[in-house]
């Protein structure tokens, strides 16, 4: 098959195209100038077949309200936009390292990669969307954009690293926040010279505040996950996996707005075809599947998560637009599974990583979604993509992750409520291996024996088998048990 001479956006589009189809002959070829030309392939064996089926359904199909899926060409963000904000932001942002991980991949069965974006100077992989999207606009309006500024709406991530850069780039940045943003996080913001200004219970009504903003004070507002620029400076993380890990078979991203799996899937579906792209969100907030199933963006329920920054209600569209062309699939994770994942990179790789950051690799795990044999001895990419979590949170995600992993188990024992009862309970703790990290008993409620008490016990164990072995003395002791209390 002759190649026509195409620019350089839709060669690269095509030959991604052609790697995934097989064998190929010419069906049409668009005319006009070099800036529209394409050419459209088919498998030379299905062509009539697959036209003559394709009609037929679509005469008994239903009218559904998804919307179409446009072309490679009127994706709002190609291969070439990606890399040319790779090398425009590349003197801006640290290009993280992609290491395989020990034993993390031990656990997975896999040779599993961190791309450590955590370790961006505000703590995430945002950064990169949003100096490229101030660089593009510097571009277009030069001083005009200096003197107005940018505006954002966001509790975190994407608010640090507009104010970051918005300050290295002389850029002033208003970033509205809603009354719940951590603290902490209100205050880099401050620091890096932005204009804070706190509004609103959740970030819906952060973002409407300042939507009314950008007319009133002549401000340009800059999506977090959805603007074009935003995508491709995200897609940039995947030019860098595909030269660190050249034969990696699979990424795995986590899924909040899309924006970041769509610029990844984009970026490594061209460079790499036959690599599948794999998202993951949290089931509290699935607002990925959602727009799958529908079609196009949709509303999802949306429950408070340990994945934070994935809790987005809506997927942006131009990011789905770009990732349902290029994702092979998506699942989610449990919040379990979360909290197991972030307690396992403090573990194994003394890093701290905020819950939306480990959901790729919380669905890797064991017993996660993504712990099937198709992926077992498999090169895999996870982006670990934010590690600015709160001190108090993180205390309480070690905890449940600890919890998880039945290496911190809560119980209710029934004992004597004459001297020593609580006394030799303790005692077959201790010789048990097991360390009490919190007693308290009661009277009150236990009705069946008025010379009994319930005592109810947080112990700290070695795992699994530990627990099971202690709840067999605890029977075999004759201690009428309440095991693994649930809340």
């Amino acid at each position: 098959v002759q190649i026509f001479k195409l620019q350089q956006q839709q060669y690269c589009n095509m030959l991604a195209r052609a790697s995934l189809i097989g064998s190929y002959r010419i069906v049409a070829r668009c005319s006009g100038p070099a800036s529209t030309r394409a050419i459209r392939f088919l498998s030379a064996e299905a062509v009539d077949d697959t036209e003559t089926k394709s009609r037929a359904a679509e005469k008994g199909k239903p009218k559904t309200t998804s919307a179409p899926k446009k072309s490679f060409e009127e994706l709002p963000v190609q291969y070439a936009d990606i890399s040319r904000a790779h090398v425009a932001i590349r003197d801006g942002v640290v290009r993280t390292e992609c290491k395989r991980s020990h034993f993390i991949s031990e656990l997975v069965g896999a040779n599993v990669y961190l791309k450590t974006e955590q370790r961006q100077f505000t703590g995430s992989f945002k950064e990169r969307g949003a100096r490229n999207a101030l660089l593009q606009l510097l571009q277009s309006r030069g001083n005009d954009f200096k003197k107005t500024g940018a505006i954002a709406a966001s509790a975190g991530n994407h608010a640090l690293a507009l104010a970051y850069h918005g300050k290295l780039l002389d850029v002033p940045v208003t970033v509205v926040m809603p009354t719940v943003a951590p603290l902490a996080k209100v205050d880099k913001c401050r620091k890096f010279g932005a204009r804070i200004i706190i509004h609103g219970a959740h970030i819906g009504e952060a973002k409407e505040f300042a939507e009314t903003l950008v007319e009133k004070e002549n401000l340009t507002y800059i999506n977090g996950y959805d603007d074009p620029p935003i995508i491709a400076g995200a897609g940039t993380i995947g030019i860098e996996a595909v030269d660190d890990v050249p034969n990696v078979d699979a990424v795995v991203v986590p899924v909040g707005g899309a924006g970041l799996i769509a610029g990844i899937a984009c970026a490594v579906k061209t460079l790499k075809p036959k690599t599948i792209v794999i998202g993951v969100e949290p089931e509290f907030c699935a607002s990925y599947t959602a727009a799958t199933i529908a079609g196009r963006p949709v509303p999802a329920a949306v429950t408070p998560t340990l994945a934070d920054g994935l809790a987005v209600p809506v997927v942006g569209p131009h990011a789905f637009e770009v990732a349902r062309h290029y994702v092979d699939e998506c699942v989610t994770c449990t919040e379990k599974e979360i909290s197991l994942a972030v307690l396992r990179l403090i573990e194994n790789e003394k890093m701290v990583v905020e819950g939306g950051g480990a959901a790729g690799l919380a669905a890797l795990l064991p017993g996660g979604k993504l712990d099937r044999p198709d992926l077992k001895g498999k090169n895999i990419v996870v982006p670990l993509c934010g590690g600015n979590i709160d001190t108090t949170v993180l205390g309480r995600v070690m905890e449940r992750g600890l919890s998880a992993d039945d290496r911190l188990c809560n119980f209710y024992a029934t004992v004597s409520d004459r001297p020593g009862g609580i006394a030799k309970l303790t005692a077959l703790l201790s010789e048990e291996g097991a360390s009490i990290k919190d007693i308290y008993h009661e009277r009150a409620w236990l009705h069946s024996s008025v010379d009994q008490v319930q005592v109810k016990c947080v112990v700290e164990l070695q795992g699994k088998e530990h627990a099971k072995r202690l709840k067999r003395a605890l029977l075999a002791a004759g201690y009428p048990l309440i095991w693994d209390i649930e809340y």
